[in-house]
């Protein structure tokens, strides 16, 4: 078997984890309703499953690293599918709030490890200049994900009991395990590093508070409160980033940021996600029109990157990013649905390309030693964005909203167009971002010619 094939099979199975874990987040909000009445309880009251698993999810991630090198990549990769399985398992026979939290939290442990440590196998196995085509084929059964993620839930609802949207994982959990024990070599570090539990403690502090208060903000709920929390969580931060500068074994190694590709993708990619995170989708044929544009577009990334190169290429989606959402703000309601459609298409194109570019850049010049703790590094950041992306729409929903008076309605059409207006210079900032990177940054992976000083290299 050639090293590409093997790369390539390496992160397919990868890939059904991330599946599993990306269609029960967008299937669960479509049963809350469900839900409530099963526990006799209200809706909002039920939201507390999904914020404890995301909160329990930010705790764990930075742990993810530690944990692949000190067992074994493989062995905690089967495990979190297991741990993820099980949870589900219990989420379905929960009888009352209470049992269905404990068994989101225990969930979101078993998430926290699956995804980064996947992520981890696939750049272990994989040699750089297949990196590219191996993080589209890993991204893209998650896109599926999204696409049958609402109606999947919208069926389930509708002719059988929520309970099935978690007993739908157990198959899925058994296969993936079956084809990890199959296809996924067994390795393990040979460094012993100790664990930093001090490092653990403030950083799951810090990550908890803040996933809290941006909740509380993202819901509408009371603001004090929220920034009370939000500057505990900052403050716990400051102190975590002073303990693993000073630490001889960080559980976050902070240090990492010192590599111009891994920082660009860090800072350029934060901004990136906030865009997707903040572009409002109101209902299922829109998020499926946005989703078909990213996964049509999977197959030429490669292409695309060897062509263009990172930079230009992240620079290029990043503006054509933020072009996209500001035509979302010439939205209005004689708008005809073709042209939306048309719209977010085009948007899930360019997210496509520009999010294939910054998950691939950020380990391009990663030495293999530091790669796990890249991959929990760049993880935690990726989880705390989504919350940031929901806290700073609603933000901005609100102080656009204070410019005219009280209307029925919550927010008006103008509103969401402001909103719109600052997605996009998030775009813009991230290509300055992106601007600043080398003209040959991960050449090594993009596989694209450059000329320095008239000769050309690769």
């Amino acid at each position: 078997m050639t090293a590409e094939r093997r790369a390539s099979i390496v992160a397919l199975v990868v890939s059904c984890a991330l599946f599993m874990e990306l269609l029960d987040g967008t299937v669960i909000a479509t049963a809350l309703p469900q839900m409530a009445r099963s526990f006799g309880e209200n809706a909002v009251d039920v939201g507390v499953g999904i914020s404890a698993y995301l909160v329990t999810l930010a705790v764990f991630i930075p742990v993810s690293g530690w944990t692949a090198d000190r067992f074994g990549a493989r062995h905690v990769f089967i495990a979190a599918i297991i741990v993820f399985t099980l949870a589900s398992a219990l989420c379905g026979i929960a009888q009352s709030l209470p049992e269905f939290t404990l068994a989101r939290i225990l969930q979101g442990i078993g998430g926290a490890m699956m995804v980064p440590v996947g992520r981890l196998v696939v750049l272990r196995t994989t040699e750089k200049r297949d990196l590219v085509r191996a993080t589209a084929l890993l991204t893209t059964p998650g896109l599926v994900a999204t696409m049958l993620g609402p109606p999947v839930g919208g069926i389930i609802t509708t002719y059988a009991s929520w309970r099935w949207i978690f007993y739908l994982n157990v198959p899925l959990g058994v296969l993936g395990v079956l084809l990890t024990l199959l296809y996924l070599p067994a390795s393990r570090e040979d460094e012993r590093r100790p664990f930093d539990l001090p490092g653990f403690v403030l950083s799951g502090a810090s990550l908890a508070v803040i996933m809290l208060g941006l909740d509380d903000i993202g819901r509408g709920d009371r603001l004090a409160p929220a920034l009370a929390l939000l500057a505990l969580g900052a403050a716990l931060g400051w102190w975590s980033v002073r303990h693993a500068r000073r630490a001889t074994h960080p559980l976050l190694d902070y240090g990492l940021l010192r590599i111009p590709t891994f920082a660009a993708s860090v800072w350029g990619g934060t901004c990136v996600r906030l865009v997707v995170g903040m572009t409002p989708l109101a209902s299922g044929l829109l998020v499926l029109s946005c989703a078909v544009g990213d996964v049509g577009t999977k197959a030429f990334t490669t292409g695309a990157v060897r062509r263009l190169g990172f930079r230009t290429l992240l620079v290029g989606s990043a503006l054509l990013l933020a072009l996209g959402i500001l035509a979302c703000a010439l939205f209005g309601p004689r708008t005809p649905a073709l042209a939306i459609v048309l719209v977010l298409g085009y948007i899930g194109v360019v997210r496509s390309l520009a999010f294939t570019g910054v998950n691939t850049l950020a380990y391009a010049d990663v030495p293999p030693a530091r790669m796990s703790g890249a991959t929990s590094f760049a993880s935690t950041l990726q989880q705390l964005s989504f919350g940031i992306a929901v806290a700073l729409a609603a933000i901005v929903l609100h102080l656009a909203a204070l410019s005219h008076p009280a209307t029925a309605a919550s927010y008006t059409v103008s509103d969401f167009h402001v909103a719109f207006v600052v997605v996009a210079a998030l775009g813009v900032l991230a290509a300055v971002n992106f601007a600043r990177l080398a003209p040959d940054a991960g050449h090594t992976v993009s596989g694209r010619r450059f000329r320095v000083a008239g000769a050309v290299q690769e």
